[in-house]
């Protein structure tokens, strides 16, 4: 496994890190996440689920778990695992967010799974439950979808609090979303605490699909942050469960799948630090694990599939909860 600086965090990561958002809640946005768990969806047999993919994850070489409050019990079965197999702490980084509150109740028909509270409240409850969680193996928090609408990043209290943070020896980063990406990294970027930006890297939605970002995640990385890009198989389109897609690229990627094609398109930008499997079974990491393999012309013969952040983001929201 090839390892990589988290930009200047002083944070080294694996380039291909383990996202905890299908495996930690009976529900996710993923195409074919129900076929995934395959009724593992009370909780103890979806923590010793997610113990298995933790387990395959480790024993590949991935060091970097990303995690958030609202990812059902991801924090939990994440700490637990820490607690059965207690990697030593720093070989083994955990990330995780704030600012969406999990609302699901353990259902995959919830009339809403999750929803957003920006405020110093929220982050202050949420960072106690992180941490009392995951200890010293949290080393980088993040503000859960930060966007233009939501305002967070003009309250000067969350801003003040997440500056203490930081000053406590806590990397801070954001997760952006939504087809505004690029407005919400640039403010980001602006945003300096005693000369000092505050935040030290940013989680951004890049994939074949919606590519809108990659300048603005350049300008990132040029500025000294760690990008870690998120949803590379755009939760499943980018999969051979999109048959429109697949067939599409049928000719051009013999003998890789699609979910590794997409992957290594993400690794293979200059800004990357870190690219998230998403994977919701063994055998899906596995597969996402040989984009290190793919070779640099295959990615050259690739068409074009970026659409409109519009139409992409309209899209990602109509995939339903299953």
């Amino acid at each position: 496994m090839e390892h990589r600086e988290l930009g200047m965090t002083r944070l080294g990561v694996s380039a291909i890190g383990l996202g905890m958002a299908a495996i930690g809640r009976p529900g996710y946005i993923n195409l074919g996440h129900e076929d995934d768990l395959a009724g593992r969806t009370d909780a103890l047999r979806l923590e010793s689920h997610a113990f298995d993919i933790l387990d395959a994850a480790r024993e590949s070489g991935i060091t970097y778990v990303d995690a958030a409050r609202s990812y059902g019990k991801a924090e939990e079965f994440v700490a637990a695992w820490l607690a059965s197999r207690r990697p030593t702490p720093g070989a083994l980084i955990v990330g995780s967010k704030w600012g969406y509150v999990y609302t699901g109740d353990w259902k995959v028909d919830a009339e809403v799974h999750e929803t957003k509270i920006h405020t110093r409240e929220n982050l202050d409850r949420q960072r106690a439950l992180s941490f009392n969680l995951l200890g010293d193996y949290l080393r980088l928090y993040q503000i859960h979808s930060a966007n233009v609408e939501s305002g967070v990043l003009e309250k000067a209290d969350v801003i003040a609090r997440l500056s203490e943070l930081r000053s406590g020896g806590v990397v801070i980063g954001l997760s952006t979303s939504g087809p505004r990406q690029v407005d919400t990294i640039r403010r980001a970027l602006e945003i300096e605490i005693d000369g000092e930006l505050l935040f030290g890297t940013v989680q951004a939605t890049w994939n074949l699909l919606e590519t809108s970002a990659g300048d603005a995640l350049a300008e990132a990385s040029d500025a000294g942050l760690g990008v870690i890009v998120k949803e590379a198989v755009a939760n499943g389109r980018l999969t051979s469960r999109n048959h429109a897609v697949a067939e599409r690229l049928s000719g051009l990627a013999t003998g890789w799948s699609l979910d590794a094609i997409a992957i290594a398109a993400g690794l293979r930008q200059h800004w990357a630090s870190v690219v998230l499997s998403g994977a919701a079974s063994v055998d899906q990491l596995a597969s996402n694990l040989t984009a290190l393999d793919v070779p640099g012309e295959v990615l050259e013969q690739l068409p074009s599939l970026a659409e409109a952040p519009e139409v992409y983001w309209r899209s990602r929201s109509a995939l339903p909860w299953r």
